[in-house]
């Protein structure tokens, strides 16, 4: 009896809502029963929900000290919003496989027995926080009012900063993002807590150095 509840445990696939209220569990089925299919769909769906409102949040202040004439302005403005809700509902699944594959090469390294399915299966149930953020912000931002680019949960946004930059990458859902990838990688890859941790932060650092970077070309002097 014992053994078949065991079994059937381990049958049990992860559930998204659950990163939610028991991150560590849904690390333990996907070890046991990666999904990637349906979670995937799912993912992108809300990735293109939240990339609709920043679209609909998208307004010709983006072209603000540029020389456009005003009769393309209206082009060029639909044309940026189709590309953001396309990218945006892109984005998850190119993020989660090139994160997957990065990952997968350190735990070849570390000589972790964890394979490529269970590693995407991993990033994308994460990515539930990511879309979760990105819906919330945005829904603010459409009512409000307000640069997209800019979460209202950043410190950047806390702050009523009016570029982004590297204070908009310290921010809740990332954060949230950073902890579950580490207990994922704990959970799911067998890594020691050291080594988790440490891969998570350098992510998380290296978005901060994506920001930083961004923030120096929108301060550079136009040619």
């Amino acid at each position: 009896m014992e053994m078949e509840k065991d079994m059937n445990t381990v049958k049990e696939s992860p559930k998204l809502l659950g990163m939610f209220t028991s991150p560590g569990l849904q690390f333990e089925r996907i070890k046991q029963n990666p999904r990637i299919w349906v979670p995937l769909i799912i993912i992108s769906i809300l990735y293109f929900a939240g990339s609709l409102l920043m679209a609909n949040s998208i307004d010709e202040s983006i072209f603000n000290g540029q020389e456009l004439p005003k009769d393309q302005v209206e082009i060029i403005l639909t044309f940026t919003k189709v590309v953001a809700v396309v990218m945006g509902a892109l984005s998850p699944g190119i993020t989660i496989l090139i994160s997957s594959a990065i990952l997968l090469i350190i735990a070849k390294m570390a000589n972790s027995a964890v394979s490529f399915k269970q590693l995407f299966s991993m990033n994308t149930y994460i990515a539930i926080i990511a879309a979760v953020g990105l819906i919330i912000n945005m829904a603010v931002r459409f009512i409000i009012g307000g640069k997209p680019e800019i979460y209202i949960t950043s410190l950047a946004g806390f702050l009523n900063l009016d570029k982004a930059g590297v204070l908009s990458s310290v921010e809740v859902f990332g954060i949230w993002g950073v902890i579950l990838t580490a207990l994922g990688l704990h959970k799911t890859a067998q890594f020691s807590k050291g080594l988790a941790w440490t891969i998570a932060i350098a992510f998380f650092l290296i978005g901060m150095g994506f920001g930083l970077v961004g923030t120096l070309f929108q301060g550079a002097p136009k040619l």
